[in-house]
């Protein structure tokens, strides 16, 4: 997609620049505001678990102009220019490279998940996360990978399959009820909580932002306020709970977050293990002129820009 005049091009929704004016830190606003309006670079991931060498897989993606990232091995960063290509790639089509944004995968850097642990993936599809999961355990241990929603479900099935992971086994269930039937299962939960999809706005496309509104926000909120709470239940006492959002409205991310630290007495806000230097900010500490839990400061933002979308990332610990 070339490059067009940001002049030209729709306005993000006016609620929405409203929240960027709230939540975005003064000296990255025009790296932000940059970013809704010109194509981004793809970041990919090697797959190691379909036998392609790491070696062979840079050569691939050297031809297409890619970089590393610093801080973590197997992950390049693919010029804009080159993401169809990048897509049908061969070595993407037979997953052992996997696009993926450096965001997402944040969250399981964060997780930390180790060999022969039990792992909760409680809002799986499509199924990267899991399958990054299943990658840094090299399939020995056990993913639980829940999805409520059928065809999403299926398409999760099909890209674990695809990317080789032995080690998860998937249900079609209601991740709101997965805390109340096996309480205090799991070492380590990820929940990468269903939300308002922020980080897919482009003023590229308008139709990114058509089904966007306060009121999902508000809905989205809610849900992932259940989920929160059936995802600690999971947990067991000791084990690592992975929060993350792909949105930048404080509703879905300290504010849930903040109620579930004032209700419960066993959870703290840990810092998040960090190795590639994302552009980020740390959690807020106050909305809308109330003071939020202070340990979630040690939350993570990460920011738009060229070649990274807006994400939530929180890291907690079940006392025990």
């Amino acid at each position: 997609m070339d490059r067009q005049d940001p002049d030209a091009l729709p306005p993000l929704p006016a609620a929405f620049a409203a929240l960027l004016d709230a939540v975005i830190p003064p000296e990255h606003r025009a790296m932000v505001e940059a970013s809704y309006a010109e194509p981004k670079d793809a970041v990919v991931r090697h797959n190691p678990l379909q036998g392609v060498s790491l070696a062979h897989a840079a050569e691939a993606l050297a031809a297409l102009g890619a970089e590393p990232l610093p801080g973590v091995e197997g992950v390049w960063r693919v010029p804009a220019a080159a993401r169809e290509r990048l897509t049908r790639h061969p070595l993407v089509e037979q997953g052992a490279l996997y696009i993926q944004g450096a965001a997402s995968q944040a969250a399981v850097w964060a997780l930390d998940p180790q060999p022969g642990e039990d792992i909760l993936d409680l809002a799986a599809a499509p199924g990267g996360k899991t399958a990054l999961i299943a990658a840094r355990l090299a399939n020995r241990g056990r993913i639980a990978a829940v999805e409520p929603v059928r065809a999403r479900f299926f398409r999760l099935k099909a890209n674990l399959q695809r990317l080789g992971v032995t080690c998860a086994q998937l249900y079609l269930k209601d991740g709101t009820q997965v805390g109340r039937l096996v309480p205090q299962r799991f070492d380590r939960v990820l929940l990468d909580a269903p939300c308002s999809s922020e980080a897919q706005f482009t003023r590229l496309d308008p139709a990114s932002w058509a089904h966007w509104s306060p009121r999902k926000v508000r809905a989205s909120a809610a849900l992932q306020a259940r989920l929160l709470r059936s995802a600690v239940q999971a947990l067991k006492p000791g084990g690592v709970l992975l929060y993350s959002t792909c949105s930048l409205s404080p509703q879905e991310d300290e504010l849930v977050l903040d109620a579930l630290l004032r209700e419960r007495d066993d959870l703290t806000v840990e810092p998040l293990p960090w190795p590639c230097p994302l552009p980020a900010a740390p959690g807020l500490a106050a909305w809308d002129g109330q003071p939020l839990h202070p340990d979630l400061q040690r939350a993570r933002r990460v920011l738009p820009s060229r070649w990274t979308d807006a994400f939530f990332l929180a890291r907690l610990r079940k006392a025990g």
